[in-house]
């Protein structure tokens, strides 16, 4: 039965996130619709990471098995037929080996979140940045940003409800860079605990405020207490870009 992966882009804010619940149409409920649709088999998906509600994606990246003789590009353009009336597309499809898995062959996931950094709030871009009208000091940020890279216990920057079997997580990259109106902070790492990249950039926004220090983050961070940091950026700033296997 051969194995599928595909390469997705969504936008979240019609979402109740990635995994299907029950309080509202998800991704993957959408997508194994359009599956089920074109082959008349019905599926199961699995994705590289749970994106939350809200959350964005440019390189989301899933596989399923199908016992349909299905080229990948009939299988790219026959989900997008199908998915023309939801937010989500396949940017790729491809035919994998049996053993490869989205979530567990991953090597590292890369994030990118965008803050809208000026007084007037977004028009085009509302329901994609976060809107910061104070202007934050995006060197000050990328100072402290570099106090979590490493591997460290992350237990203040992770949500009550994780299920993470353990709080410690290797950051290969984090970092802050002004873009114009945009301040973009950008992560890295082969996994990460549920919201904590939205509770680092929370953190880093009173940096950026200049309420908080570089000291205050290390403080935080090795009080291994949520309520220590800072609190939750919102989830429409935040997209996964990049899975590596």
């Amino acid at each position: 039965m051969p194995r599928f992966k595909l390469t997705l882009e969504y936008h979240g804010g019609s979402f109740v996130g990635w995994q299907r619940q029950n309080n509202g149409l998800a991704v993957q409920q959408a997508l194994e619709d359009a599956i089920q649709a074109m082959s008349g088999r019905r599926v199961e998906t699995i994705a590289a990471g749970r994106t939350d509600a809200g959350v964005h994606a440019k390189g989301q990246v899933v596989h399923f098995d199908l016992d349909r003789d299905f080229t990948a590009d009939r299988i790219r353009d026959g989900l997008n037929f199908h998915l023309r009336e939801q937010p989500v597309k396949v940017l790729d499809a491809a035919i994998v080996a049996d053993d490869f898995h989205a979530r567990l062959s991953a090597t590292a996931r890369s994030y990118l979140y965008r803050i809208l950094n000026r007084r007037p709030p977004p028009a085009i871009e509302a329901g994609l940045v976060w809107h910061v009208p104070v202007r934050l000091d995006a060197e000050a940020m990328h100072e402290a940003a570099q106090v979590l890279v490493g591997r460290h216990d992350f237990t203040s920057f992770r949500a009550a409800e994780c299920q993470a079997k353990s709080p410690e997580k290797t950051l290969s990259h984090l970092a802050v860079q002004r873009r114009g109106d945009e301040i973009h902070i950008t992560a890295q790492a082969r996994s990460f605990l549920h919201h904590q990249v939205r509770n680092m950039v929370g953190t880093l926004k009173l940096v950026g405020e200049g309420r908080w220090t570089a000291a205050d983050v290390k403080a935080a961070l090795e009080k291994k207490d949520r309520s220590a940091a800072g609190p939750t950026a919102p989830p429409e700033g935040l997209y996964l870009m990049r899975v590596d296997y």
